[in-house]
């Protein structure tokens, strides 16, 4: 498929969820602006491809195991090329621990992978949720953990975000992205300014987790203009040192160069990709800013 038929097909899909979805309180558009690129691109009133990725929220009640309603969320990210390739879904919940979200994710995508590829897959994710999720729920994870230990994790995922915004000045949001990456135990890199970047790399799940709160915050413009995800062995036991063969930083730091611009709000991007190439991440780069570093 080229671009314009996978846009077309992914319009037709969220058009159809909001039809079946129609109040806010079931589907939100989490990102007004890809959509509306996504559309105008659709019905040739764009050139270009959108500049960034359409994403949405459905929430949902589901029977739990001891007959209790609970409320869970799934967020959906479609990569460019979705549905020639899975979407980025992640199932949140109060009632769901961390080990269980993340064994439920992996089943879910295992259920994917197999049943829906290269085909539109969201009413099919909400089904299987509908159909399994509820073992997920308050569901003891002390066997899960011990499992972990024990046994390979399958499915286990490295990702590395390059989070694009359009700039970060402001010295809360500055301080949230340090402790939220400390929390998590995240490695990668901010810049402040204009524009600002973020890069965080770790468990995909956690990834995930870090994603989720940073859009929560006001931005004029913010979204993933590039994600590597990597799995792991499958064979493998130690799934941390795993994650730390893939790693590209280590710890987590505000990264400032060279101030450029009459407001001095621009950082010297000479200086960017250097530091970028040290890392062994000098392509993104282009991804980011149109054009190769030098």
């Amino acid at each position: 498929m080229d671009g314009i038929e996978e846009a077309g097909i992914q319009l037709s899909e969220i058009e159809l969820l909001l039809s079946m979805f129609p109040s806010k309180e079931e589907l939100i558009i989490n990102d007004q602006l890809a959509f509306a690129e996504l559309r105008d691109y659709v019905e040739g009133r764009a050139n270009d491809p959108p500049s960034s990725r359409a994403q949405f929220t459905i929430q949902q009640r589901l029977e739990s195991a001891n007959d209790n309603m609970v409320m869970f969320s799934l967020s959906c990210t479609y990569p460019l090329k979705y549905p020639a390739v899975l979407p980025e879904i992640v199932v949140r919940s109060s009632e769901l621990s961390r080990s269980n979200q993340a064994q439920l994710h992996r089943d879910l995508n295992a259920y994917l992978n197999e049943n829906c590829c290269g085909e539109v897959c969201v009413l099919t994710a909400i089904e299987w949720l509908k159909e399994n999720a509820s073992v997920f729920f308050n569901k003891d994870p002390s066997p899960a953990v011990k499992k972990q230990a024990d046994t390979p994790l399958k499915g286990s995922i490295f990702t590395r975000l390059w989070i694009y915004s359009h700039h970060i000045y402001n010295k809360q949001k500055r301080k949230n992205i340090l402790d939220w990456s400390k929390e998590l135990k995240l490695t990668g890199f901010s810049m402040p300014g204009k524009p600002g970047i973020v890069c965080v790399e770790g468990s995909q799940i956690i990834c995930e987790e870090f994603w989720a709160r940073l859009r929560r915050l006001t931005w004029q413009r913010i979204l993933i203009r590039h994600r590597e995800d990597i799995p792991l062995d499958n064979n493998c036991v130690n799934v941390d040192a795993e994650l730390e063969k893939q790693r590209r930083f280590t710890g987590f730091e505000e990264t400032i160069f060279d101030i450029r611009g009459n407001r001095g709000n621009h950082m010297d991007l000479g200086q960017l990709y250097h530091f970028l190439n040290e890392k062994g991440c000098g392509d993104v780069f282009q991804l980011y800013f149109g054009i190769e570093g030098r």
